[in-house]
């Protein structure tokens, strides 16, 4: 943190990340019309904390995912965005002023993990998808890292599970032009790390990987079935 930075409001971006007010801008504005143009609807928002910080957990099948669930939040969110979208302009002017902050794909990165929980500690909200990268395995979940059990357990919080609903029909493969579908999120039930404190530590965390996973699975299915 550098020496002119005001102490953090819980709920609020950091005033030290550059531009945070561009973000707000865009959520009120460009955010609005992304969520009118896939009439973006959400189930139980209100399982979703407004002054402490939590994990939000979703499955990922499209780029869209990660925008829409920052447009629909009740607050701030902050991605973890490859390091790549840091290093060329101007996605490099872009990307930290949407509250994203980077991590090296393909390692443990122990930089974004900090961040990440530093966030968390603070009371923001941090959206992260255990399945690492897009899936488009059909029905089916992909593969579960345990990062989002790790960073939760490490900063205390829960994690909010969340199912994501029709954004694989925005630009299915093969397709040429961008879709319209409706999109629906349904919001789960915390998953809690101090359910899982009996546990030692890798079993804890596989553990709590599992019931996020299978949380986010039938949230999955009640979004489809809305």
């Amino acid at each position: 943190m550098n020496s002119g930075s005001r102490t953090t409001v819980l709920g609020e971006p950091r005033s030290f990340e550059p531009g945070y007010r561009f973000g707000r801008f865009l959520r009120m504005t460009v955010g609005k019309l992304f969520l009118a143009l896939w009439r973006v609807r959400i189930i139980d928002p209100e399982r979703i904390p407004l002054h402490e910080g939590a994990v939000l957990a979703g499955n990922h099948v499209s780029y869209a995912d990660p925008t829409l669930l920052w447009c629909i939040a009740p607050r701030p969110v902050h991605f973890m965005a490859k390091s790549e979208l840091f290093e060329k302009w101007p996605l490099s002017w872009v990307v930290p002023r949407v509250w994203a902050f980077p991590v090296r794909r393909g390692e443990a990165d122990r930089a974004a993990i900090s961040m990440a929980t530093e966030y968390l500690k603070s009371g923001d909200l941090v959206g992260m998808f255990p399945e690492g990268t897009r899936h488009r395995g059909g029905e089916d979940l992909g593969a579960a890292h345990q990062g989002v059990s790790f960073v939760a357990i490490r900063a205390g919080v829960s994690v909010i599970p969340i199912g994501i609903a029709g954004t694989d029909r925005i630009k299915p493969e093969g397709a040429r032009m961008i879709r319209f579908p409706r999109v629906t999120m349904c919001v789960g039930e915390p998953v809690n790390p101090a359910d899982f404190a009996h546990l030692d530590k890798r079993e804890r965390l596989s553990a709590m990987t599992a019931e996020v996973m299978a949380r986010i699975a039938a949230e999955l299915d009640r979004a489809r079935s809305v």
